[in-house]
């Protein structure tokens, strides 16, 4: 079993995140996308979409997608639970899953996409699309506040995987892209401080 990771990406973090908060140990190779290296047919054939995270199996089969690679190990390894315990526990977590990935990940991902000095090397960037998800980005951070307004953690009062995912993609659109959150949402910035300062944070 190997882990093809990329150290500042922040989908392949949230799986580290995760297998940190689970006690596990991946072997793991880094995959240099700058390179382009991800693009190549022996890469894409683990993965046609390129994308980092994959998790190759002893049997040569491949996962790609970090939540379904997270999903994967909460399977073999339920304990602790951070997927939810219970229908309704599970609907909760899955539900903030899809909240941070649509609210602020897609957003972020748009902003660096059209935005970033990186990216413009890459694509015809849309400066108007950067704009527009600038605004989309600090509407998806007042969710999050509002929901930490009322719980510890993002799906509630328990850690879960929502917050490897929110804590990867907060750190990724305030750092490299650029787009932090407003220094008035206390409640996110009270969550921010709390899960960064767990041990998984710097997996």
């Amino acid at each position: 079993m190997i882990l093809y990771d990329y150290p500042s990406g922040p989908n392949p973090r949230r799986v580290r995140i995760y297998l940190a908060e689970k006690g596990l140990h991946v072997p793991t190779e880094t995959v240099d996308i700058l390179a382009r290296r991800n693009r190549q047919p022996d890469f894409l054939e683990k993965n046609p979409t390129g994308g980092i995270p994959v998790l190759e199996l002893d049997d040569g089969s491949c996962i790609s997608e970090s939540v379904a690679i997270c999903r994967y190990f909460e399977e073999l390894h339920p304990d602790p639970p951070l997927f939810g315990t219970g229908a309704k526990e599970k609907a909760i977590v899955d539900m903030w899953l899809r909240r941070v990935e649509l609210n602020l990940m897609v957003p972020i991902g748009m902003v660096w996409v059209h935005g970033h000095p990186l990216t413009a090397k890459l694509i015809q960037q849309i400066p108007e699309a950067a704009a527009q998800n600038r605004v989309r980005t600090a509407m998806g951070y007042k969710l999050l506040n509002d929901q930490l307004a009322r719980h510890a953690f993002i799906a509630g009062d328990t850690y879960t995987v929502a917050d490897a995912v929110a804590l990867a993609t907060v750190d990724f659109g305030a750092g490299l892209v650029g787009v932090p959150p407003d220094a008035a949402l206390t409640h996110l910035d009270r969550w921010h401080q709390a899960v960064t300062a767990r041990p998984s944070a710097k997996a």
